[in-house]
């Protein structure tokens, strides 16, 4: 029998990698961009939807992130940071999300003065609302930029070590990523490591598997952003493998991205066949206009998964997040008990897999 969408959108998720500046509400981009005298390409809904959202189209990934010019330009204070991250929170609890680290970059968002404390301050403020209203719990990712300065990097390295523990539970590094590699920001990510933050990078989206290496192997990553190239390694895939790094799959923005031939091509099965950690993401729910309920569908319909499938997935997220161990304990308890006492998937099932 087939899982429906609505059964789906009713299953229990986690969210690991999911862009604060590219999961906007177009309505509240309007609005925000009225109030504070902001000019946009259009200010029709519809027209600037269709800018802002790939869909059926495919971009270079340099493509794609050029669209974050329009988001970020209503991102510049600290009401606007508030406003998007509580809204995320409640767009995400209409769909039983759980649990979802949120990343961005504060040094993206001090164009109209904003200090980088308060664009990580809002932004928490809103997350924490968000969870009181929705019990949506969240975390927040702070990004280094591969394209801009190593040194930038060293700076919200530094941020992200301030605000451990207060909001921020890791470090990651995003952006045009072929001829910026990871490892000239690796002093960022001896500061990390040596505070004992999370890492997680993107790396095997637009470039192939070297750049995955160097983010474990230069950088130190405990997760990987997308991953799609390193089937094409298949020594590095088995330590990958061995070593418990979780994949943060993307796939409606890896197809729009060019980083698979096809939908039906992406390694996101084969990861999983082989036993590898792998997690199911949005990336940017506005500008690859999808959801994790949609992103749950692609995998039902493409890959045929189960919803014990679907289960161990979410636990795999949870295990994953970078939350203290005793909280990700409590949420994996309570996430299995779910998924048994409402979807009557038993444990017995998936054990098997767990590790």
């Amino acid at each position: 029998m087939k899982i429906s969408d609505k059964l789906l959108n009713q299953l229990p998720k986690v969210e690991l990698h999911c862009h604060l500046d590219g999961s906007l509400r177009v309505d509240s981009i309007l609005d925000i961009a009225q109030k504070n005298n902001i000019e946009l390409p259009t200010t029709n809904k519809d027209k600037l939807k269709n800018l802002l959202s790939i869909g059926n189209k495919r971009v270079t990934l340099e493509e794609y992130i050029a669209r974050f010019d329009i988001t970020l330009s209503v991102m510049q204070t600290p009401s606007s940071l508030n406003r998007i991250a509580y809204e995320l929170i409640e767009d995400v609890s209409k769909e039983n999300v759980r649990y979802i680290e949120v990343r961005y970059s504060p040094i993206l968002h001090t164009m109209k003065g904003m200090t980088l404390d308060d664009a990580i301050i809002s932004v928490r403020s809103g997350l924490e609302n968000g969870y009181k209203d929705f019990g949506v719990k969240s975390g927040i990712i702070i990004c280094g930029i591969r394209h801009i300065s190593p040194e930038a990097s060293l700076k919200l390295a530094d941020l992200c070590v301030k605000f451990k523990n207060k909001g921020v539970v890791g470090f990651d590094l995003a952006g045009a990523e072929e001829n910026f590699p990871a490892k000239d920001h690796r002093e960022a990510f001896y500061m990390i490591l040596n505070n004992n933050v999370n890492a997680t990078i993107h790396a095997g989206e637009a470039f192939g598997p070297s750049s995955i290496h160097q983010a474990i192997h230069h950088c130190g990553a405990h997760r990987i952003g997308h991953g799609t190239r390193l089937k094409e390694d298949q020594n590095l895939l088995n330590y990958v493998n061995d070593h418990r790094i979780t994949m943060e799959i993307c796939l409606t923005s890896n197809w729009h991205t060019h980083s698979v031939r096809s939908l039906k091509q992406h390694p996101f099965r084969y990861y999983y066949d082989r036993g590898i950690r792998v997690t199911l993401n949005t990336d940017n729910r506005l500008i690859s206009n999808t959801s994790l309920t949609k992103e749950f569908g692609l995998a039902r319909d493409l890959f045929d998964f189960k919803l014990y499938d679907f289960r161990e997935i979410t636990i795999v997220a949870m295990k994953s997040s970078f939350l203290p161990h005793l909280e990700r304990k409590l949420m994996i308890k309570n996430i299995a008990q779910e998924f048994e006492n409402n979807f009557g998937i038993l444990p017995e099932y998936v054990e098997s897999r767990q590790n």
